[in-house]
């Protein structure tokens, strides 16, 4: 049997996700993270990403994250994130119409834009557009 722990992931609309899970992988802010039963405590910020649960049965859910807090304890594991979203529930043409628009202001010669602002926004569209294509392949 595969050792596992409780992970919640609460966002600031609801509580998204609360369960037992063997693995996650998620966006840490120095790079990608894998915690499994056991880890060392750790507190860290999270970027714009992922959240890829293994459940108890081994199978795989994706949450979207925009960002956040990462909190591991010996049994517990605490994703406190500003916007969560369900990868089942992100509208592609909704996302592809983002990502056009934040490379629209990135792209514009002498614009009046905020380039970290728009460098933000297509981050988050490729968050977005990765867990679509990851949940396509599933399929």
């Amino acid at each position: 049997m595969t050792p596992t722990y409780l992970l919640n992931v609460v966002s600031v609309e609801k509580n998204m996700f609360s369960g037992v899970v063997q693995k996650i992988r998620v966006t840490g802010s120095e790079g990608e993270l894998g915690i499994f039963s056991g880890h060392a405590p750790l507190l860290t910020a999270l970027k714009p990403g992922m959240v890829c649960m293994i459940n108890e049965q081994g199978e795989e859910e994706f949450i979207y994250l925009s960002g956040g807090i990462l909190e591991v304890q010996p049994k517990l594991v605490t994703i406190l994130a500003d916007t969560a979203i369900r990868g089942e529930d992100l509208d592609e043409e909704r996302v592809l119409k983002s990502k056009c628009d934040a490379e629209a202001n990135l792209n514009k010669p002498h614009a009046d834009i905020d380039y970290t602002k728009a460098s933000i926004e297509l981050s988050k569209a490729l968050a977005k557009l990765k867990i679509i294509e990851l949940i396509k392949l599933k399929k």
